[in-house]
């Protein structure tokens, strides 16, 4: 069948953008209206800092979930004002579960500069917006245009999908230069006299009818004019990606380390020393030289000597096995129990404690870590 999307690597040609343009104000503007979710940071008057929260916490997180953080999150912390002046480690409790904790820091500090700088409200103006920590091009577009009715178009994955099909583009939109082209192309389709509806109608479209998988191409208010429909053979073709990368996997060891009184060890990741979980408190671990069992229990009894603890000799079978992968490794970490020489070691504010079914709402564990605890029995 002839292509009828946009020349192989071409941009798409004027009367098609066009024409594309007219069905977003005709189409999709007004099916969004009609067929939007109702989402809690959706509530009219928006508020700039619900929506905010809300872009922040949908990184990377699939919408049902972050529905009931975002409810406890706002009612702990209903202004910018609240989230200023609370303690990290409480931000950072709040976040337990929905991964990607840096989020969670540089949502917390923005707030701060807030505070300080802009008097406890969000800044309507890009500019502003932009310079907060956290906060790129995509999530400022949709602040700015689902908040203030700034005229930024949005692009995410749901976007890329969306106009990758709709003019069956073969690009590798894994590619910077790539999303550089769509998002020209997003700014040429966007309805300046409603760009927040418009923004979340291709984002809407995307996650709820132009999906990934099983695409609902007969609810489709673009379906008339989508070449990737038009050339048959699926929709699911597009986007075009280039070949995945290896991800590197690690295996560790942790130490679980008791005081006999009902306590395990934690230790807390430097806040200062960045990375994916800086802050989070966790059950002592070390990566292992090896996958057999002596050199993970040589990992653990490591791990345990930097906590702090003296002789210690990680013995019997492991008590606890969680898989989990990250944005760009797997990790495998093993539990173990570790006898020692001596008394327990000391508690440290703010670096090392004994964590107790009854005292883990003091502490912001990763998912890794509330995993362990879960199944050696400290957590529920």
């Amino acid at each position: 069948m002839k292509r009828a999307g946009a020349a192989r690597g071409e941009t798409p040609g004027a009367a098609a953008v066009r024409r594309a343009k007219r069905a977003v104000a005709e189409r999709l503007v007004p099916w969004f209206r009609g067929a939007a979710r109702e989402l809690p940071w959706r509530r009219e008057p928006r508020s700039g800092y619900a929506v905010w929260v809300s872009e922040i916490m949908l990184q990377q997180t699939r919408v049902e979930t972050v529905v009931p953080y975002f409810a406890r999150f706002m009612r702990d912390y209903p202004t910018v004002r609240a989230l200023a002046a609370a303690p990290l480690d409480g931000v950072l409790k709040h976040w337990e579960g929905l991964g990607y904790y840096t989020r969670a820091r540089n949502l917390h500090r923005a707030a701060q500069i807030v505070a300080e700088r802009h008097g406890g409200e969000v800044p309507e103006d890009a500019a502003a917006l932009r310079a907060l920590p956290g906060l790129g091009d995509y999530t400022v577009a949709a602040i700015g245009s689902f908040a203030f009715g700034l005229p930024l178009a949005v692009l995410d994955g749901n976007v890329m999908r969306v106009l990758a099909r709709l003019f069956a583009l073969d690009w590798d939109i894994a590619k910077p230069a790539s999303r550089a082209k769509l998002q020209s192309l997003a700014d040429a389709l966007l309805a300046r006299e409603a760009p927040g509806a418009c923004n979340e109608a291709w984002m809407e479209l995307g996650a709820t009818v132009c999906k990934p998988k099983g695409a609902l191409c007969g609810e489709c208010p673009l379906a008339g004019i989508c070449a990737a429909r038009a050339e048959g053979g699926g929709v699911e073709r597009y986007p075009v990606r280039g070949g995945a990368k290896a991800v590197p996997h690690r295996v560790a060891g942790a130490a679980i380390v008791r005081d006999g009184k009902g306590g395990v060890l934690v230790v807390r990741r430097p806040p200062e020393a960045g990375g994916l979980l800086a802050g989070l408190w966790q059950v002592p671990a070390a990566e292992a030289a090896g996958t057999g069992a002596e050199a993970l229990r040589e990992a653990a009894a490591r791990a345990a000597e930097a906590a702090g603890v003296r002789g210690g000799r990680a013995v019997g079978e492991e008590v606890a096995l969680v898989r989990h992968a990250f944005s760009h490794f797997t990790l495998e970490t093993h539990a173990f129990p570790v006898e020692f020489d001596g008394k327990p070691p000391r508690g440290a504010a703010g670096k090392r404690a004994f964590a107790r079914r009854e005292t883990l709402d003091k502490f912001a564990f990763g998912k890794t870590d509330s995993t362990i605890l879960r199944q050696i029995g400290i957590a529920g």
